[in-house]
């Protein structure tokens, strides 16, 4: 099991709170985009679709932080709503549940314990697919886990896509035992609680 400091350095802003809906003109689909920081390492988790590409980076550009500053990428799963403008961050080192990329490298690797800072770390968290992963930060306010163990604060309940719902019961427990603020994989984030889905 990965250690997780309990109070670290680490500073986590939303940039972007994802969504899901239907419209007149079909599904709207928009990923929770975070920006983490601690020192000089920044990590972007989850630069997937958004409304407004120029509104993410001058969110971005609010923390101070340019596109080329971002040091690190993370991709919670492969699905393009959640990878998508990853390249508006040319230098960053991209990472995945099983590997890292910078540049033409690929360095393959087990995502589990991999410490991106003293207070950053990846967890496997399989459920919404096999490959899952989320960012665990640990800030002077809590432990902050971006993931898409949940969709948003209110569920769903059971996720339509999970391959295994039993693992996915088990990667929430392992979040819920760690973190005290959940950022959702397209909504905002929020402080679970009993009313939040198991």
């Amino acid at each position: 099991m990965t250690e997780i400091p309990q109070a670290g350095a680490a500073h986590v802003h939303v940039l972007a709170d994802g969504y899901a809906r239907e419209d007149e003109r079909g599904d709207r689909v928009g990923s929770t985009v975070t920006l983490i920081t601690e020192g000089d390492v920044a990590v972007i988790v989850d630069p997937g679709l958004v409304s407004s590409r120029d509104a993410l980076l001058a969110a971005l550009a609010e923390r101070g932080v340019a596109p080329g500053d971002v040091t690190d990428v993370v991709f919670s799963h492969h699905h393009p709503d959640h990878t998508v403008n990853a390249a508006l961050f040319p230098a960053a080192r991209i990472h995945d549940f099983w590997a890292v990329y910078d540049g033409d490298l690929w360095i393959s690797r087990d995502a589990e314990g991999t410490e991106l800072s003293p207070s950053i770390r990846l967890i496997a968290t399989p459920g919404h697919t096999d490959q899952d992963i989320s960012t665990v930060a640990s800030t002077p306010d809590g432990v902050y886990a971006c993931t898409h163990a949940w969709w948003a604060a209110d569920g769903p309940a059971d996720d339509p896509f999970s391959p295994d719902p039993s693992a996915l019961a088990r990667s929430r427990q392992r979040l819920l035992d760690i973190a005290t603020v959940i950022i959702p994989g397209h909504g905002p984030s929020f402080r679970p609680g009993h009313q939040t889905p198991r």
